[in-house]
């Protein structure tokens, strides 16, 4: 039986994630209080900014760049994107 949480994202009713998608306290913060359809929404968007950017997960500045750009996405809704970034037609 799936969970329901207010998503945050969306300001609706939604459906809730099965697992804590992120370690610490940002992780369940995540769990809480984003639905799955924005959770899918942000790892879209975060793959673009890898893609567009160049970004290696395993760089600590870049993980610290992404990190930040979830909060803004999910919680601040000012997330940006890339510099010259342009949708496909």
């Amino acid at each position: 039986m799936s969970r329901t949480v207010f998503c945050q994202y969306e300001q609706r009713d939604n459906e809730g994630l099965d697992f804590v998608p992120y370690p610490g306290e940002l992780g369940q913060r995540i769990f809480n209080g984003i639905g799955k359809s924005a959770w899918s929404k942000w790892l879209a968007h975060q793959t673009m900014l890898i893609n567009e950017n160049r970004l290696s997960p395993r760089d600590p500045k870049h993980r610290a760049f992404l990190e930040e750009e979830l909060v803004k996405f999910l919680f601040a809704g000012g997330a940006e994107k890339p510099a010259g970034f342009v949708p496909e037609a």
